[in-house]
């Protein structure tokens, strides 16, 4: 198995910035970072738009307390500030519209088929190629959220955290410049999130992607209970419906394991 280590560019903070005129993005770059949401969660109090790139995070920070570090410029890791006059009771739609802007970006600029598995996880075919964290903040001006996106963009086979990871290069993605994936996820993040904004229904584009409806499923719930069953839709809430057989249940959060085709 090949060792080379890919061509990996800086990304181009002038280039991505007039790409994103005229968008409420404030971009600013660092060389590393432990983790750009924590970074972001530090400066909540700031005006939204805030939007923090590190060429090298070296203490992610996924769900349920995971951590994952890849090599400086193999992955597009990136933290914005959000902050939205909508009900308390809207802002799980987050990691899902998030989720739709990535996947759009991903099928129209890299070129790959990518779909989304509930609630965060971005997949080509099976594996997984970005993930989603969003953490809430009460700042002096209101609720704020931190939505981090960590994309692997240039990872060979032998640097995947895990044999379920995948990259763009690896499926043989149209692009991997990071400058241009950031600018187009951005873009689409936008325009999602203004639907979101306005009151629009967010479901009808994520379930265009959805990868979990219609798979069986087993999903791992956080006071550790475990749901197995069909996956037969997403509700107006963006929580997942599974049915067992006997109850549908209505998900808001849990770890999914897809079992096989529904």
């Amino acid at each position: 198995m090949s060792h080379a280590t890919p061509s990996r560019p800086p990304l181009d903070l002038d280039a991505l910035r007039s790409r994103l005129t005229g968008t409420p993005w404030r971009v600013e770059v660092s060389a590393e970072s432990p983790s750009t949401n924590a970074d972001v969660l530090a400066r909540a109090g700031e005006e939204p738009g805030l939007e923090l790139l590190s060429e090298h995070q070296t203490a992610g920070r996924g769900r349920l307390g995971r951590t994952w570090v890849t090599p400086a410029r193999s992955a597009l890791t990136f933290s914005v500030l959000v902050r939205a006059e909508v009900p308390l009771g809207r802002w799980p739609w987050l990691p899902l519209v998030t989720g739709s802007a990535v996947a759009d970006a991903l099928r129209g600029t890299a070129e790959v088929p990518a779909t989304l598995k509930w609630p965060n996880d971005v997949l080509v075919g099976e594996r997984k190629v970005a993930g989603i964290l969003v953490e809430l903040a009460d700042t002096a001006a209101g609720p704020a959220a931190v939505v981090g996106v960590g994309l692997n963009t240039t990872l060979t086979q032998d640097e995947l955290p895990v044999p379920t990871a995948t990259s763009l290069a690896l499926e043989g993605a149209a692009t991997t410049d990071r400058t241009l994936l950031a600018a187009e996820v951005l873009l689409a993040l936008v325009r999602h999130l203004d639907v979101w904004r306005a009151g629009g229904s967010p479901r009808a584009a994520y379930l265009g992607y959805a990868a979990t409806v219609g798979r069986r499923v087993a999903v791992d719930l956080p006071g550790g209970a475990r749901v197995e069953g069909h996956a037969v839709d997403v509700d107006d809430d963006g929580r997942l419906l599974v049915d067992d057989g006997t109850t549908v249940h209505a998900l808001g959060a849990g770890d999914v394991v897809h079992v096989r085709a529904g």
